[in-house]
């Protein structure tokens, strides 16, 4: 009886030891949850063997994790709204505060009437078109614009809005030069989204085009191609970036959202959009599927 006796001792002395070394083990876990920042890299560890600390220990970690990277994403969704702030800030600003300008000078010299409420009238025009295109890159960016695609003809579009453009190409000098295998291109898309990018195209070679435009088309593939202007050459893989600023955009009414949106309706409709520059000119593809 004496051997099982000191056996059984032995036993339930090991046993209490484990115990002990466990609870020492889940306070210096805890003591360590309660110590360290929100925001630290630090990491538990587990000195007990055994299956079950260690899976409890990873568990842990792997829900400090995903708190640290919850953080980092809110951190960054806060930075880039605040930055998304200031741009639209900018961008309303400019307009509205050019019209209100011309206000107060035609309440001065009103024999100047019609020049100033002709401006006024283009700053309103820049300021409701910077409002389309952000509230356009809201709903995209949410997921609340319907998206239907079928097989369409994809010229019709371009042809309306080339019209649409007219007044504004012609009083830049720019005549669109047109070059398709076939009359008759059909891609699969939705044509309010395949008429949206065509105007944002057009807009942005207007923009920055040194005189020349140039639409072609082949095989499911539409390039829209312009000289640009002479100074620094914008960066083709950051020119589908919201508010990009590679050139003085804003300062000839863009909001630096037109490529976005581009790019954003592209991706909708499953196809894609790519930009390169050859030289002096800037090819902007639409590649449909």
């Amino acid at each position: 009886m004496l051997p099982v006796l000191i056996l059984a001792l032995a036993a339930l002395g090991i046993a209490v030891l484990r115990l002990w070394s466990y609870r020492a083990q889940m306070l210096d876990m805890a003591r360590m949850l309660e110590e360290t920042p929100a925001e630290s890299n630090l990491r538990l560890t587990v000195r007990m063997s055994g299956a079950a600390p260690r899976r409890l220990c990873q568990a842990m970690n792997a829900r400090l994790e995903e708190g640290q990277q919850l953080r980092q994403e809110t951190q960054q969704r806060e930075q880039e709204l605040r930055y998304t702030m200031a741009c639209i800030s900018h961008d309303i600003r400019t307009p509205l505060a050019g019209a209100m300008g011309y206000l107060q000078l035609l309440k001065e010299e009103p024999s100047q009437q019609a020049e100033y409420l002709d401006i006024v009238q283009k700053r309103l025009k820049e300021l409701e078109t910077l409002l389309e295109e952000l509230f356009l890159y809201t709903r995209l960016q949410s997921g609340t614009l319907p998206m239907e695609c079928e097989t369409i003809e994809a010229l019709p579009p371009l042809w309306d809005a080339l019209a649409e453009f007219y007044p504004q190409l012609e009083a830049a000098g720019i005549v669109p030069e047109l070059l398709f295998d076939r009359n008759e291109m059909k891609v699969c898309a939705s044509a309010e989204a395949l008429g949206r990018i065509y105007r944002n195209l057009i807009a942005n070679a207007l923009r920055h085009s040194g005189g020349n435009l140039t639409v072609s088309g082949q095989d499911r593939e539409i390039c829209f191609s312009n000289v640009l202007l002479p100074g620094p050459r914008p960066d083709a893989e950051h020119l589908f970036d919201r508010f990009y600023q590679g050139s003085p955009s804003r300062a000839n009414g863009g909001a630096g959202l037109g490529l976005s949106i581009v790019r954003e309706l592209m991706e909708r409709m499953g196809g894609q959009v790519s930009a390169q520059i050859v030289g002096s000119t800037l090819e902007i593809r639409l590649s449909f599927p």
